[in-house]
């Protein structure tokens, strides 16, 4: 779910118009339209008014990452400026084209995933 979403579904919840919403948090009702629509990344006071404003508090929660991943080539990648991540990415997207046509070609079926 999107922020916006979240910020809509909360609001809908609480029986909220988007005006009345912007009353409450001191902001203008297109501002509220905007973000419910992801249109605008709100900062984040924006964000904690919003949600205050309805009375609920917004909770953020990092946890290490599940699964198996290889930290060496994460803090590589981290390294890495955004344009060389980028650049790689791009070059393993290309990789997997060359891949799925070589399979094409041979005959084989090619099922993408997104």
């Amino acid at each position: 779910m999107s922020l916006g979403a979240l910020i809509r579904c909360t609001r809908e919840r609480h029986g909220l118009t988007q005006a009345q919403l912007a009353l409450r948090a001191a902001t203008s009702q297109n501002a509220v339209s905007r973000i419910e629509r992801d249109e605008i990344s709100p900062s984040m006071d924006t964000i904690q008014r919003l949600f205050a404003a309805m009375g609920e508090r917004l909770e953020l929660d990092v946890r290490p990452l599940g699964g198996d991943f290889d930290r060496d080539h994460l803090a590589d990648s981290m390294a890495q400026t955004m344009t060389e991540r980028l650049e790689r990415s791009l070059a393993w997207n290309r990789f997997a084209g060359q891949l799925a046509g070589a399979a094409r070609a041979a005959g084989a079926t090619v099922r993408v995933s997104r």
